[in-house]
């Protein structure tokens, strides 16, 4: 697999809590995230190592051999998050490669980041 895109960015909650929500993205917490679209599917967790990484299965139907692997570590009472995202080459097309990477972004720095209070 090769990584085809990396991204890194804060979020407000400890990485214990930010860790949870990635390694049980399904679980009814009353803060809701992980909102998919009609060619999406739920991933299942492939990979952990407590407390600090999660590995996903494709969540694209289009490309089920794609992985999403978050890296987390402390960051003063936050947490930096790195995504990464990997495939069997090919290399997805252009179009298709700039939605899966702005889903990432939307699910874990939008809709995540908003169940935190931001």
């Amino acid at each position: 697999m090769e990584i085809i895109a990396t991204r890194q960015r804060k979020q407000p909650a400890p990485a214990w809590v930010v860790f949870d929500d990635l390694s049980n993205p399904n679980r009814t917490s009353g803060r809701e995230w992980l909102h998919l679209l009609d060619d999406e599917i739920a991933p299942r967790i492939l990979q952990f190592h407590r407390p600090d990484t999660v590995t996903w299965s494709s969540i694209w139907i289009k490309r089920p051999d794609a992985r999403s692997v978050f890296e987390l570590s402390d960051a003063g009472g936050e947490t930096a998050l790195r995504w990464s995202l990997l495939v069997i080459p090919p290399t997805p097309e252009e179009q298709l490669f700039r939605n899966m990477c702005q889903r990432i972004g939307e699910l874990i720095n939008a809709n995540l980041r908003y169940t935190y209070g931001q």
